[in-house]
């Protein structure tokens, strides 16, 4: 309703609350009215009923888009908090400056006018541009889902957070993640291409809900400062109709795009049995920007925690129905409180005094299968005597069967150990890995000899699958365990003496060799570098098509035939100084850091040879048996836009400091579920 201009009564002195910048006050007969100026809705101009009513009122006009004075009604409201005197009733004295009363900053603004400008709020700023990226980095980084904006509930709690704030719509928050993908990308692909060392790239398979397969390919390597790093560098949606051949060309495309072909040290795969043809592929492209071993070992690895879990999946699959029948029995006992006093009664008889509780079991979580056979082997008495007294109890084992799961559940446990070692530092380095594998090694060896038919040929299928890691990747994890100054070769002549006993020495004399062939290569590429032969950034000599390049064998017989006209190598020197003593606060990056004078050539290569990843399962999967698989949310967007927020967030996750760092973010929801 219109009220005629002489009603309006002009704004006494006294009315000094910033909200009547914002309000006319008029009075009708007796009654006295604040008008609203941006929406002309009536309240209560009383001087009784204060201004708090009239402030929340601006909060929430949504007809304000045009003035903008938020900042002062905060301020405001905030020191009103602060004080017994109202703000309205604040009187000033004359050698006080009336100029030191907030006047509040009144701007216009266009409908025109571009979101991304900056509003002055008097003491504070609100950039609506700003805001936008803050909200997209958020998305990314916790990984909501994009159609969050669009939620009612968000919108109500944005406008009455920041009521300046137009909440952007779906497209546009996308539009905003690529945009920071982008940003962060060529950050990522600077630091890589700076690297003086080498990187190596793991490669995993995902899938979806939707049984849609993916290839996350990261890069790990050792930085400037010695910290260990990864970064995933593609996020790539396979499409239904691709072979396993075509791997390589997605891997190889890689590469190329991120310029890293020429930096390779080392690749990992997560699965044991990928096609060795994938691997001669991919090296048959690269390996004239850079020289391999002849070997090759140590280039191609496989994932140690993968090759455990399929070992596992074995040992578990030969146990099934042993372990439906413990299955069966936990939930007969748990079945009614009647039946569980029935069995507590039967456990003290027997002297059972385990202060376990039987427990089911996650299926597709194998640890949490373990633990439900650990507990019901301790009550194998009274599940013995419950067979006797209740003759519903149907799932009863024979002596037999309980030797077979409590033999089995003793290899678990060996297996749940080493994965607890391999999961326990989310960024382990290389040397880690020789001793926990060879212990699995030389188990394996003892259960193969078993007098159990059962057992043994349970443990002779688990080697074999065992044997062709070994076969794989044996040097590599020698050679890592080498470059640690606490084990040297003393601990591969350890284990070996143990794994292979008469032919020991020939086994260590093939890693000895090896160490001194990568050793070598090295040494060449560093004779290179003071000439000004090789290309920036690489640990190793390249080679090219020019003419020059046919003497490229002359520079590794200069380096030999001069060997003994120099001192004694990094390596030799390494090797036979005493070994570092053991502790537990020993960190080897570190180590490295403060070697690097002392050993200039073998520094570069322990450098890309600790930073391999010889084991590519995240800590939160580590038990899971059926792999990694993408949440339903991100399964269902566009490839690019799925490939833009998994690896910025990755990126993004590290921000405060390195992986080593303690300061680094905590971990953040996963991307993944359980299949």
């Amino acid at each position: 309703m219109e009220l005629s201009n002489d009603l309006a009564v002009k704004k006494p002195k006294r009315l000094t609350s910033v909200v009547w910048n914002h309000f006319e006050r008029v009075r009708k007969a007796d009654i006295c009215y604040a008008v609203c100026i941006h929406c002309n809705k009536r309240l209560s101009g009383s001087s009784n009923s204060g201004t708090t009513h009239l402030r929340n009122h601006l909060m929430r006009c949504l007809k304000r888009s045009s003035t903008i004075d938020v900042s002062q009604l905060l301020a405001a409201k905030r020191r009103k908090k602060d004080t017994t005197v109202s703000l309205a009733n604040i009187s000033f004295d004359e050698g006080q400056r009336k100029d030191d009363y907030i006047k509040p900053t009144l701007l216009k603004f266009d409908q025109e006018q571009k979101k991304d400008e900056i509003f002055n709020l008097g003491s504070g700023r609100f950039d609506q541009e700003r805001s936008r990226i803050d909200l997209a980095r958020m998305i990314i980084v916790h990984g909501y889902p994009l159609a969050m904006v669009d939620h009612v509930g968000f919108k109500v709690f944005v406008k009455n957070l920041q009521p300046l704030f137009e909440v952007v719509p779906n497209n546009s928050v996308e539009q905003a993640c690529m945009e920071i993908y982008g940003k962060e990308k060529l950050k990522v692909y600077e630091t890589i291409n700076k690297l003086h060392g080498r990187i190596n790239l793991s490669v995993e398979m995902w899938s979806s809900p939707e049984n849609v397969e993916y290839l996350c390919l990261t890069a790990h390597y050792i930085d400037e400062d010695w910290k260990l790093q990864k970064k995933i560098l593609s996020f790539v949606t396979l499409d239904s109709s691709h072979t396993e051949d075509m791997l390589s060309e997605v891997i190889n495309k890689c590469l190329m795009d991120w310029d890293v072909d020429r930096k390779l040290f080392a690749l990992t795969f997560d699965n044991c049995s990928t096609d060795d043809d994938i691997v001669i592929r991919i090296k048959e492209q690269i390996s004239h920007k850079r020289p391999l071993l002849s070997t090759g070992q140590l280039y191609d690895v496989r994932s140690a925690a993968h090759v455990l879990n399929s070992i596992v999946q074995d040992a578990m699959e030969a146990l099934r129905e042993v372990t439906q029948k413990i299955r069966a029995s936990v939930k007969y006992v748990k079945s009614s409180q009647v039946t569980q006093g029935k069995f507590n009664e039967i456990s003290q008889e027997v002297g059972i005094n385990s202060e376990k509780n039987l427990l089911f079991d996650c299926p597709i979580q194998w640890n949490s299968t373990y633990l439900m056979l650990e507990t019901a082997l301790e009550y194998r008495g009274a599940f013995s005597l419950l067979q006797e007294h209740d003759p519903d109890y149907i799932s009863a084992l024979t002596d037999t069967e309980w030797e077979w799961a409590s033999s089995v559940t003793g290899y678990l446990k060996l297996f749940l150990e080493i994965t607890n070692v391999f999961s326990a530092n989310k960024f382990p380095t290389a040397n880690m890995y020789f001793p926990e594998v060879c212990d699995v090694h030389i188990q394996l060896i003892e259960w193969c000899k078993s007098p159990d038919n059962f057992l043994s040929s349970m443990a002779v299928k688990m080697k074999a699958k065992f044997d062709k890691y070994w076969s794989k990747c044996s040097l590599a994890l020698a050679v890592a365990a080498i470059l640690d100054p606490r084990f040297k070769m003393k601990l591969v002549e350890y284990y070996y003496s143990q794994i292979y006993g008469s032919t020991a020495l020939d086994r260590i004399k093939e890693v000895s060799d090896g160490i001194k062939e990568l050793f070598n290569a090295y040494s060449i590429c560093s004779t290179l570098v003071d000439q000004g032969s090789a290309l920036p950034g690489s640990s190793l000599p390249s080679t090219s098509n020019d003419t020059r390049d046919r003497l490229r064998g002359f520079d590794k017989f200069l380096h030999e035939t001069s060997q003994s006209q120099n001192a004694i190598s990094d390596l030799d020197k390494y090797l036979e100084e005493p070994v570092f003593p053991r502790n537990c606060d020993f960190n080897i990056l570190n180590w490295w850091k403060v070697h690097m004078p002392r050993y200039p050539i073998l520094s570069m290569m322990a450098r890309d040879v600790l930073g391999t990843p010889m084991s590519t399962v995240a800590p939160e999967s580590a038990f899971n048996i059926g792999g990694r698989v993408l949440d339903h949310c991100r399964s269902l967007l566009d490839a690019n836009t799925r490939q833009a927020l998994i690896c910025t967030q990755d990126w993004l996750r590290m921000e405060p400091g390195d992986v080593n760092s303690s300061s680094s973010l905590s971990p953040l929801p996963l991307l993944i579920e359980p299949s």
